[in-house]
């Protein structure tokens, strides 16, 4: 049953992260064409319409987890991912883009609040085996992220930019059918179920609250990559946009790597070192992409980001399931997905209207020294931050952890 769950999850989880890349990843297209896009705070814009989208919805899916088995909810994102991809061709405008990028971050909104804490109940009581399954289907998430970087580019370049979304409009029934068969007879219903009260949501947020910063670089650092870094190299370096998704697809593919050996990594020099360095690296490489003139340093700087920045997903995951009671799990998750999407949403709205002023590099600035920042919170930090059962709520004046 494990076995199963964790293949779908994996699977689904590739579907939903390639399906919230494949359209980014043309936007530089339209904007170098000046059709349905013309400024990057259009660009801004959409991201931000989209992600806070999948905001308000996750909090709706989490109420029908409860009630539907999960291989139900699953089924409708991935019938609604297909025909997100395949509609948003139609579009004629940048409101009707709008539209249609809102339908498609709203069918990938059910993936990440209920089957990540799916795989944490049904690994509770093993650290290690928790590890491994967070880093497979983190990695595979990843997987789904490159093959869309390379694709897109590809088949851009080369037959338009709708025909992407037409080839993972079909790859989505694919991946759907074979994900849902993987868990037909294996069900998702729990023994008890969580008070689902405002109440009760606030007492989860508190019994994490000591993340949040961690959350808050997740949805920036990768807001900020998928967003304007398709921009940077095709706009400002003249990169044709089959090579951009090349690069682009390299750097997934070094967070895809790293993702997997999570659990081998995290038990060898400890979860608190591996988070650490992750972000360290991440802040590093994000100021070097920011303040760089060579094209060649910059994209060495954005791939070795990749590697930092998507290590630090499985490591967030493994903190919160070594935190939170298995039945408030689907409430915990729910969060972690909800704070990555507002400060996704935040940074990438505010980057979008300050690159038109400021030019495409300023987006990595503003988030190398945010993480720097949050680098800075952590480094001091007791173990017990970093998987530890209770601890004191995160507040704005940094308070210590009891001795």
């Amino acid at each position: 049953m494990k076995k199963r769950i964790l293949l779908s999850a994996s699977l689904f989880h590739a579907l939903t992260d390639a399906s919230t890349i494949v359209t980014p990843t043309i936007f530089p297209i339209l904007y170098s064409q000046g059709f349905l896009i013309q400024k990057y705070s259009q660009i801004g814009l959409l991201s931000n319409v989209g992600l806070l989208t999948t905001l308000l919805l996750q909090f709706w899916v989490v109420s029908l987890s409860f009630k539907h088995e999960y291989r139900w909810l699953m089924l409708l994102s991935g019938l609604g991912i297909a025909l997100a991809n395949f509609l948003v061709p139609l579009s004629s405008s940048f409101f009707v883009l709008l539209l249609m990028f809102v339908l498609l971050r709203a069918f990938t909104s059910f993936y990440h609040p209920i089957v990540i804490a799916w795989i944490s109940r049904s690994r509770a009581g093993s650290d290690q085996e928790l590890d491994d399954a967070m880093g497979i289907q983190s990695g595979s998430g990843n997987l789904g992220v490159l093959l869309a970087f390379i694709s897109t580019g590809y088949l851009a370049q080369h037959y338009g930019w709708k025909m992407p979304l037409y080839v993972w409009g079909i790859v989505g029934l694919v991946i759907t059918a074979v994900g849902i068969s993987v868990i037909n007879r294996v069900s998702s219903r729990q023994e008890s179920k969580p008070d689902l009260s405002a109440r009760n949501w606030l007492q989860v947020l508190k019994r994490i609250s000591h993340l949040v910063p961690g959350f808050f670089f997740g949805g920036m650092g990768w807001s900020v990559t998928i967003y304007y870094a398709p921009s940077l190299l095709h706009n400002n370096f003249n990169i044709p946009i089959g090579q951009t998704g090349v690069y682009l697809a390299l750097w997934i593919g070094l967070g895809t790597i790293t993702g997997y050996l999570y659990g081998l990594w995290s038990r060898k020099f400890g979860r608190k070192r591996v988070f650490l360095t992750s972000l360290g690296g991440a802040a590093v490489c994000l100021l070097i992409i920011g303040f760089s003139a060579s094209k060649t340093l910059s994209i060495v700087a954005l791939l070795v980001f990749g590697g930092f920045t998507l290590m630090t997903y499985p490591s967030l995951h493994t903190f919160v399931g070594s935190t939170v009671k298995e039945e408030e799990q689907t409430l915990a998750f729910s969060w972690v997905s909800n704070i990555q999407l507002i400060s996704g949403a935040v940074i990438s709205l505010l980057a979008g209207f300050l690159s038109d002023l400021m030019g495409i590099r300023f987006p990595f600035i503003l988030a190398g020294f945010l993480t720097l920042a949050i680098f800075l919170f952590y480094l001091p930090k007791d173990d017990r931050y970093f998987g530890a059962r209770e601890l004191k709520p995160f507040r704005v004046d940094f308070e210590e952890l009891p001795t």
